[in-house]
Formats: structure tokens, C-alpha cells, sequence
């Protein structure tokens, strides 16, 4: 069984973020496996154990400058990791970024696709979709458990009502949530093999994109970027006996009631 698992370096979360003056995020620093990839590739390296054979592939969009993100992915277990990476991709958006690793996954068969809900860097949780729809295949979100049989794939998906069972044909394209599986540490064993496992280099004229994405191709733009408004403190009542009315006169002045 062959898993392609989509994956992100993000900056890390714990040093202090900073924008260019295109507004776009400065990843110019550490970059680290998003830790919402770690999850499908936990689930995917489970997947390929239990039908008895099969790889592993990580595939991912950014900077080569630092690959110890996608180094991680190999230490845990993938087979080998495919980035795309050139200077014409910034800028891109969701779509752009869904057609670059659509031409990638296209080049290889493969049974197969995983990825997080969403990055933790850009929180648009559409690019997966847009990437199900570019490669022909069904979607399921929100996975909370995953198996195969057979040709079929089966999911169980959470909605605010309870769980959704669903049963799709493979290929499929899946997206997991946190807390689908725990994923595995890194062994020392798993570090240094995956320095000689296979990480290969792609460009936007490899997958014959030149014009389609990046800023050039993007349908959307960042205007602006700006800081959050700090949390206000809360008003306080002083229950002297009127304490309900006053909540309720509060929740009517916001149209709750």
C-alpha cells in the first residue's frame, strides 16, 4: 500500500513571528515539521504496517534551505520525501499551493492521501479539498479514525451531532484530526537512517507550473496585517438583588436574547 502524506515546515511557533513587505510570513529561520502532519504520518506509517507492505511518501512545498521538518517525517518511519522549492512560489495561495503538490502526487501511483485539517502557519483548511478535487478523488475531513479493507476505505468522522461512518472507494484523499493516533517519537535508529533516505529536490518548471502559481497565479492577496486587539476586561455585577435582570438586560443588549 503506498500513503502520500501532505506535510508543512513552519516557522517554529516558539520564536517571534515577523512578515515581509509583501505581508507574507518571514520563513527565513528554523522551520520544524508542523505538528499537525505528525499525526498523519503516524496514521499512515500504521496503515502501511498493517496491510503488510508498502511506502511511505511525505510531500511538501517551501523552502530547501532547512529540511529538518521533513528529516522528522523520515525519522519516523516514511520512505522518502519529495519538496517543491523555488523562489516563483512565493506568494502562492491555497490553490496554487493544491496544484503544485497535485503535479507532484500525480507523478507516482499511489493508494492514498493524507493530510491535516489545516496548517498551523495559514489556517485556511482548503487547500486539501481543492487538492482532492485537482487529483479526481473523494474527500473525507475530520477523520478521527481510519482503516482499510480491501479496496475500501472506511472513516469515522466527527460532526457536532456525533459520528459520521463513511465508506469511500480507493484512492481517496483523507484529513485527519488531532488525537487520530499518537504519533511515534523519533528513535536514534530512525535519526540517522534518515539521513540517507531519498529527498528529492523539485522546482516550478519540473512540474510545469511556470505562470500558475506563486503571486503571479494567486487569486487571492494580503492586504494588510495586523496585531489583534488585546482582550478587554469584563464587565462585573454586584448582585444586590437585581443580579438576573441585569444579566439579562447584558444579553439582550448584544441580541443573545
Amino acid at each position: 500500500m503506498n500513503i502520500v502524506v501532505c506535510v508543512k515546515q513552519i516557522p517554529d511557533p516558539a520564536a517571534p513571528q515577523s512578515f515581509d513587505s509583501s505581508n507574507n510570513l518571514n520563513r527565513s529561520g528554523k522551520l520544524i515539521l508542523d505538528e499537525a502532519d505528525t499525526y498523519g504520518v503516524e496514521m499512515a506509517l500504521q496503515l502501511v504496517d498493517k496491510a503488510g507492505g508498502g511506502e511511505v511518501t511525505v510531500v511538501s512545498m517551501g523552502s530547501n534551505a532547512d529540511v529538518a521538518g521533513l528529516r522528522n517525517a523520515l525519522a519516523m518511519g516514511a520512505s522518502k520525501a519529495v519538496i517543491v522549492s523555488d523562489d516563483s512560489l512565493r506568494g502562492s495561495d491555497a490553490l496554487g499551493t493544491a496544484k503544485v503538490l497535485a503535479a507532484v502526487i500525480s507523478r507516482s501511483p499511489f493508494d492514498l492521501v493524507l493530510a491535516a485539517t489545516e496548517s498551523s502557519d495559514g489556517y485556511t483548511g482548503t487547500t486539501p479539498v481543492q487538492l482532492a478535487e485537482l487529483l479526481g478523488l473523494p474527500s473525507i475531513t475530520f477523520a478521527k479514525a481510519v482503516s482499510v479493507e480491501g479496496s475500501s476505505l472506511k472513516v469515522s468522522r466527527q460532526t457536532e451531532e456525533g459520528y459520521d461512518e463513511i465508506t469511500a472507494p480507493l484512492p481517496a484523499l483523507v484529513t485527519v484530526t488531532a488525537g487520530v493516533v499518537e504519533p511515534r517519537y523519533a528513535s536514534f535508529k530512525g535519526i540517522m537512517a534518515a539521513k540517507s533516505k531519498p529527498l528529492e529536490v523539485l522546482s516550478v518548471a519540473d512540474l510545469g507550473l511556470e505562470g500558475q502559481v506563486g503571486a503571479t497565479g494567486a487569486r487571492e492577496t494580503i492586504v494588510s496585517v495586523e496585531a489583534a486587539e488585546s482582550r478587554q476586561a469584563g464587565e462585573k455585577y454586584v448582585d444586590e438583588g437585581d443580579g438576573a435582570q441585569k444579566v439579562v438586560a447584558f444579553l439582550e443588549s448584544i441580541k443573545v436574547l
